[in-house]
């Protein structure tokens, strides 16, 4: 499956972020052929710079990866986007060189790594090229028939095993003996190379539109050595020598050493068969002398495996970190470590599975899928600073953008070699914790109005039937689907469709009501109205949600999604509690709707118990800074064990927004609700830079009440929720009163300031 039909095509085109327009510059190749998998190519230009510009901004794409040095400088470490902003068409990046140039003479190298095969998370356009087009009123620079091209035969594609079909990377031989980096100096000839071929303008097939890169180029750490220290320089006994990271990260392996030549030295890391199967490693073919290699191709780990032959001497190790260009602006305390050390876990899970795109994991597939998606962008608004937002933005047009002619939304996109839906994870992509959390979180109106057309058409792809709930649309054998909705037992796919449908619904709702569709709005609510009433009658038979063709034991997650939902009243939360207090079925995906359930149903103190019983042995475990995809490692995990699973981070939302109270009421934070919960600890604290400025809070526990300090941006209102059983209230030791109430709870609504709250 390669091309997919797409809708709504001139409504919510990424070209919002940039066309390919005003381009001098062509697409160009070298003569060899370079099409075949995992080539790689360099290209140069010596060009005049007669005055200097302040600003130099150079358009630049190719399939699928570049580097470029400019006067022998590195400018760019792995530029470009994987391709599919939408089916068709590739992303480009802006670069600005002005930093790089001098006066008189330059020059500038690009080494372009070609995948050349599709992936879960890549959809190659079958032609390796490159386009590079800078316009200054100093200079011009750009691709044409002037450059000089050279396949670099020293890349090659390292043995058996290959990486899984999901991974458009393989992993890379370098033959030292055969070349070496000389080719990005300054002053290197290309005497001996050919010229290129001119392939046309930007807008030419296959690489077809250029659309300008949403998101920030990589966060570059730099060199750093391993956390074991090591005595350099030293003779190699054969063995593995194994360095030990800081933490799960994405990394280039380097070394530097000397050999006689001929040595085959092989770098991977202990991730190498994480999830499973086998992922990248690197290969190395010494030449005689002293030598040093950083392999470009990005792995992650918590450690570095290299296996260097014996008698070779070892005269460096480092690793380069790189990653999405985002800071740990967000933070959580409370007085029980377990709590602290699953946020610190969850964030680091976030942090290695950002870079393309969202990822399930960074090992075994790098896939954008979108319920992992929907956990990471919620969790990214308490952890992360306001401009990792963009990962998010990507994601929701591109999921629109690859959306097919008869209304059906998939992912993991983009994707060469992928295209099959799993309708839970849509209608929740498409609904209230996903399209709708990020515009609650940003206020980007613009994003959600290029979707919302597209999130109508997939809501029409479900009917009703008589009972007037969801007509199962697919089988487990049909090709176009995966009726999928949880790893693991007793699974009521059924009973959890319907509810993510509901919480569609919910999202579309919300945003008719934002964009002004009265009509939408309005058939939204009563469809919502009506689909509550006959998902009661169908799915509720005394004491537990079940369907009706569903024969296994109960599953908690069905009874949780259906209180978080709003599907189930509270004359029902007892019963639900008594099946949560003994079913435990749920993923880490699912557990943090199970535990959001209980938050909602009064039953907080037990979430957070239960949270802490089943996260405990990944989060103790003294062997990974990051989360799992199932309750344990391989065999004992789900879909083959990964262990830096996205999804299994939402116990970060849960610290913050049920624990602390925190969550936005009016887009971008302008409003924002405070209802702390401790649920049984005796202080806890949070807080993040927001798009409206710093938001903190502070609860602890006294006697007969709670102390609260906050930090409320200007131009903001926080609306704090106290207890009723709270008589006497007082901020910033003035006594206040208030006859605005919600349920059990007063409610006091603070403008922007520092203040201090005592509630008792």
């Amino acid at each position: 499956m390669k091309k997919f039909g797409i809708i709504f095509t001139i409504c919510i085109s990424m070209t919002a972020f940039a066309q390919s327009t005003n381009w001098k510059a062509q697409w160009i190749k070298a003569f060899e052929q370079q099409n075949e998998t995992n080539n790689w190519t360099a290209y140069n230009k010596t060009f005049l710079v007669e005055n200097l510009p302040e600003s130099a901004i150079t358009r630049i794409a190719c399939d699928s990866k570049y580097w470029m040095w400019i006067n022998g400088e590195l400018a760019v470490f792995e530029g470009q986007l994987k391709r599919g902003p939408n089916p068709n068409d590739t992303y480009y990046d802006e670069v600005d060189i002005a930093p790089f140039l001098k006066k008189g003479k330059n020059s500038i190298s690009v080494l372009v790594w070609y995948f050349g095969k599709d992936g879960f998370s890549h959809n190659s356009s079958g032609k390796a090229a490159l386009v590079l087009d800078c316009q200054t009123s100093e200079f011009e620079l750009f691709t044409n028939g002037s450059w000089k091209a050279a396949i670099r035969h020293e890349f090659g594609t390292a043995g058996f095993p290959l990486p899984n079909f999901r991974l458009p990377e393989s992993s890379i031989r370098y033959d030292a003996r055969v070349g070496n980096f000389d080719f990005t100096k300054a002053n290197f000839k290309t005497n001996k190379w050919r010229g290129i071929v001119p392939l046309g303008k930007p807008g030419v097939a296959p690489w077809n539109n250029l659309v300008k890169r949403p998101i920030p180029q990589w966060k570059d750490f730099g060199m750093k050595s391993y956390e074991n220290k090591m005595a350099f320089p030293f003779t190699s006994e054969g063995d593995t020598i194994v360095c030990k990271l800081p933490y799960n990260a994405q990394i280039t392996p380097f070394f530097k050493v000397e050999a006689n030549g001929g040595e085959e030295i092989q770098v991977l890391t202990d991730h190498y068969k994480g999830g499973g199967p086998v992922n990248v490693r690197g290969e190395y073919i010494a030449r005689k002398g002293v030598q040093e290699y950083e392999n470009l191709g990005w792995m992650n780990g918590q450690e570095v495996h290299y296996i260097i032959p014996k008698g070779v001497i070892v005269l460096d190790l480092q690793y380069r970190e790189t990653g999405y260009d985002t800071e740990f602006t967000g933070h959580f305390a409370c007085d029980d470590d377990f709590y602290e050390k699953l946020w610190k876990k969850a964030e680091r899970t976030l942090y290695v599975t950002m870079r393309d795109t969202y990822m399930d994991c960074p090992d075994r597939e790098r896939s954008q899928w979108w319920g992992d998606m929907v956990n990471e962008s919620g969790e990214a608004f308490y952890a992360l600073d306001p401009e990792s937002r963009f990962l998010t933005q990507k994601g929701i047009l591109e999921l629109i953008n690859w959306q097919r002619e008869d209304g059906t939304i998939f992912s993991p996109i983009p994707a060469g070699n992928w295209g099959r839906e799993l309708p839970g994870q849509m209608l929740a992509s498409v609904g209230y914790y996903g399209f709708w959390n990020y515009y609650l979180n940003t206020g980007d109106k613009e994003t959600i109005a290029k979707v919302y057309d597209g999130v109508k058409a997939y809501l029409d792809v479900w009917k009703l039937d008589e009972n007037g709930v969801l007509v199962k649309r697919m089988t487990e054998k049909e090709s176009k689907g995966w009726y999928w909705g949880d790893w693991g037992t007793n699974v009521d796919k059924d009973l959890l469709m319907n509810e993510w449908y509901y919480l569609a619904l919910k999202g579309y709702k919300n945003m008719s009501e934002v964009l002004g569709k009265d009509i939408e709005a309005t058939w939204a609510s009563d469809q919502m109205v009506d689909f509550k009433k006959a998902f009661n009658k169908t799915f509720w038979i005394g004491k537990q949600y079940r369907s009706y063709h569903y024969k296994d034991d109960i599953d908690d997650r069905g009874q949780a999604l259906a209180v978080v939902a709003g599907l189930a009243d509270a004359d029902k939360f007892k019963a639900i509690y008594k099946t949560l207090k003994t079913q435990e079925y749920a993923s880490p995906y699912m557990e943090k709707y199970v535990c959001e359930a209980l938050f909602l149903m009064g039953k907080s103190e037990y979430g957070l118990q239960r949270l802490k019983k089943r996260f405990q042995p990944m989060v103790d475990s003294q062997d990974h800074t990051t989360l799992f995809e199932g309750w344990g490692i391989g065999k004992s995990g789900y879909g083959g064990g990964s262990t830096n699973h996205a999804w299994s981070g939402g116990g970060l939302t849960i610290l913050a927004q049920y624990v602390c109270g925190l969550y936005p009421l009016e887009s971008g934070w302008k409003s924002f609700m405070v209802k702390p919960d401790l649920a049984g600890l005796e202080f806890a604290k949070t807080g993040n830079e927001t798009l409206a400025g710093k938001v903190a809070v502070q609860v602890k526990k006294v006697k007969r009440g709670m102390d609260i300090e906050l930090s409320v941006p200007t131009g903001s209102e926080a609306v704090v929720y106290i207890p009723t059983r709270n008589k006497t209230v007082t901020i910033n030791g003035e006594k206040v009163s208030s006859k605005e109430k919600d349920g059990n709870h007063r409610l006091y609504r603070v403008k922007g300031g520092e203040y201090k709250i005592s509630a008792k």
